[in-house]
């Protein structure tokens, strides 16, 4: 099913959150919190998101006069939910068309801050060795979430394996495809799974922060990757709307895009994250 999550095992043993999805359904007119004497808690992906926040953590938040918390979750829902309801300050892990998706489906209020970095998307396999080696006929897995679907069936219609009809937008599906050359089909799977469904189809397009958490190379593996140029897809930390100007955040904020954090994003990542500042 479309935009559904698994929330992991040691999310929920943490306790410290309120994971229910109840939160969606919040009362639109609650107030941002204005209690900024608190640690800043920020929820994010594992990788780079956490690792990113853990870096600032270690090295520039003490000196800049932040008390920061990293909370890792292993889905796309969650973060804005707890987001939205209070139970962390900020998140850091989605883009531009998927925040804007999730607001209207579930009516929350999160707003970006700042833009860190772009993962591209990209095509891998355990199978092929290039996009024109996938037979007729092939499995490929793509996000099921509305707007990594789209983005995944927009990668494929940049390398010519398939072609999307007119109008086709950020929310386009496999029923948007016009023309299918090698007659590909899609399997549809909770985006942190697509990695992981590697050895069960020919091909995947997997997004940038889970394919390295699973060990993967984008700038060197992925049989095609996502161009970052003018792309919409940066990466931000966001905040639920009346948040923005919280101290705590507008120091993070700094911290995310000073140059130390911009050589350590290089450093580690050697363009499979790229700085977007």
């Amino acid at each position: 099913m479309r935009n559904t999550a698994k929330i992991t095992t040691a999310v929920l043993a943490a306790g410290t959150l309120t994971l229910g999805l109840t939160a969606c359904g919040s009362d639109s007119s609650s107030t941002a919190s204005s209690d900024t004497s608190g640690p800043l808690v920020v929820a994010a992906s594992p990788t780079p998101h956490a690792e990113i926040l853990t870096y600032v953590k270690d090295n520039l938040a003490k000196k800049a006069g932040l008390d920061l918390e990293v909370k890792e979750f292993q889905d796309y829902i969650v973060p804005n939910t707890a987001t939205e309801d209070g139970s962390v300050d900020a998140n850091y892990f989605q883009n531009q068309p998927y925040l804007d998706d999730f607001n209207q489906k579930r009516g929350t209020h999160i707003v970006p801050v700042v833009t860190v970095h772009l993962e591209p998307l990209g095509l891998y396999s355990h199978k092929v060795k290039s996009a024109d080696a996938l037979k007729s006929g092939a499995t490929v897995a793509v996000p099921n979430d509305a707007v990594n679907e789209a983005r995944a069936l927009k990668l494929l219609a940049a390398n010519k394996l398939i072609t999307l009809k007119d109008g086709a937008g950020s929310a386009a599906t496999p029923q948007d495809i016009a023309t299918n050359p090698k007659n590909l089909k899609f399997k549809e799977v909770e985006a942190p799974q697509t990695a992981r469904s590697l050895d069960d189809v020919d091909a995947a397009v997997v997004n940038g922060n889970f394919a390295i958490s699973a060990g993967l190379k984008p700038a060197t593996e992925a049989l095609v990757l996502e161009s970052a140029k003018n792309s919409p897809y940066g990466n931000f930390l966001a905040v639920k709307e009346g948040n923005e100007k919280d101290p705590r955040v507008v120091k993070l904020a700094k911290l995310l895009t000073s140059p130390q954090v911009k050589k350590f994003i290089e450093d580690k990542y050697k363009g499979s994250v790229i700085a977007s500042f």
